[in-house]
């Protein structure tokens, strides 16, 4: 009986132009090897929705100087059809989910850009489109551009914004995200906390647990329920997910699993809308040169950022250091000699530490501002709060015999320069007790050899 396998040189080779589709449909999501069925190739072809960019409403655009290549993806969160129930808003789609997937195939690396949707930047004109009203230039939250203008002028804003050529682009919704995440059998987490958040239609135990369709999405939906409530946790944690996600899409168990493997790109291709030159022929030519990707391959970045001073609850660009970054991806020299580190550097991974942040002087707001950024640097904030009792004189860390190990990545970024150390048999995690001596955080690195992230091999509970 004929498998198909002559018609190809082998499985692992058929199945790697999904790949690259993949990649782009949930940010890094990357399979490969695994058995085919005949015709199967064609039928996944047949499930991609295609809808064009006009060129003319791109305008000037960076100019294209390597062959790596750039992929927009939105998270579409239309409240149609059968995204009625999260929530009744005005018609139309917007998106909270905005990532640049940079592919250099050349190297066997993908790096993935968050940018966070409440930042603030300089919005170029879009023309209405689509149904659309159209954008006129002004300084506005990123996401704006998309209510405005549609995918079209999303794509024109993030070029406009970083010098990025981008090649092509992908949007997914709410409903293709939990089908493909069930077609993974579920993806696993890691939930400090027990989670009951009736915005996002989520509640979980505390715990490590492996979530399905509707959970997976109110995890990854979850803002004011979980950390500090900014949208920078969201991103986050939506970064952890993916890597989870990649992890199990790439392992043995999917690619020796010819139905798991066929259903989930099933319900990855079903999923997603792309502009009608990311064509099979693109997939297979990114395919050759990129033979060896591997989890540990896929890393996670979001770009440099601050709170506004001027604008509050908005955040700003922190420059130069998000120019740096742009500049490298641009160029594609972001993953040579692995300028681009991950939160794996080091002991213990700065993703990894879980913190409670803790107000212990009468500063307002303080411990969220401080939680902000923590978070920002790529700690896990899992509370905020304010002590029992005021004023403490002195910063200090509670920990824990599990979380000892740890201690030194969170005082090493402190500014004040000898916080007090206090074990406590009853502290499951860091507590930061900001006091009076409180100076801040060390600054910054500059270096865009000093970029931090997380890559897919990374375990959102142990590090491992």
């Amino acid at each position: 009986m004929d498998d198909g396998s002559a018609d190809r040189p082998s499985a692992g080779r058929w199945w790697k132009p999904w790949l690259w589709c993949l990649v782009a449909a949930v940010a890094g999501v990357a399979v490969a090897g695994g058995g085919t069925l005949v015709g199967a190739y064609a039928t996944l072809n047949n499930n991609i929705k295609h809808i064009g960019v006009d060129a003319d409403d791109l305008g000037a655009r960076p100019v294209k100087t390597t062959k790596a290549l750039n992929i927009l993806i939105v998270g579409s969160d239309t409240r149609a059809g059968a995204n009625l129930k999260y929530g009744h808003r005005e018609p139309g789609e917007r998106t909270d989910t905005i990532i640049l997937a940079h592919l250099s195939p050349g190297s066997d690396n993908a790096l993935l850009i968050s940018f966070p949707r409440d930042s603030l930047v300089q919005l170029p004109a879009c023309p209405p489109r689509r149904g659309k009203p159209g954008q006129r230039p002004h300084t506005g939250m990123i996401n704006e551009s998309f209510n405005f203008g549609g995918i079209g002028c999303t794509w024109k804003t993030v070029e406009t914004l970083t010098g990025i050529h981008i090649d092509h682009y992908v949007k997914i919704d709410f409903t293709g995200f939990k089908s493909m995440v069930n077609a993974l059998g579920g993806v696993e987490i890691c939930v400090p906390k027990a989670i009951d958040d009736k915005k996002a239609l989520l509640r979980l135990p505390a715990g490590r647990q492996t979530v399905k369709g509707e959970q997976a999405l109110g995890y990854v939906r979850a803002r004011y329920s979980l950390g500090d409530g900014s949208d920078i946790g969201r991103i986050q944690r939506q970064q952890m997910f993916i890597a989870s996600m990649a992890k199990k899409a790439m392992s043995g168990a999917t690619l020796a699993d010819p139905a798991r493997l066929f259903g989930f790109l099933d319900a990855a291709t079903k999923s997603v809308t792309t502009d009608p030159q990311l064509t099979v022929g693109v997939m297979k030519d990114l395919a050759t040169s990129a033979q060896g990707l591997a989890a540990g391959d896929i890393r996670f970045v979001t770009t440099p950022w601050r709170y506004s001073l001027t604008w509050p609850g908005r955040v700003e660009w922190v420059q130069p250091q998000a120019r740096r970054l742009f500049h490298l991806v641009a160029t594609d020299t972001t993953l040579k000699g692995s300028q681009i580190r991950t939160g794996r550097q080091g002991k213990v991974p700065k993703s990894t530490v879980e913190v409670v942040v803790q107000n212990g002087t009468a500063r307002a707001g303080l411990a969220r501002q401080v939680a902000a950024d923590l978070e920002r640097r790529g700690y896990h904030v899992v509370h905020v709060g304010d002590t029992k009792r005021k004023p403490y004189p002195k910063t200090l860390v509670r920990y824990s015999a599990n979380g000892q190990a740890k201690v030194p990545t969170l005082a090493g970024d402190l500014l004040t320069s000898r916080p007090s150390l206090v074990a406590s048999a009853t502290t499951p995690r860091l507590v930061l007790v900001i006091g009076s001596d409180w100076k801040g955080l060390k600054p910054a690195p500059m270096s865009d050899t000093d970029l931090k992230g997380i890559d897919a091999t990374q375990d959102s509970c142990s590090g491992s």
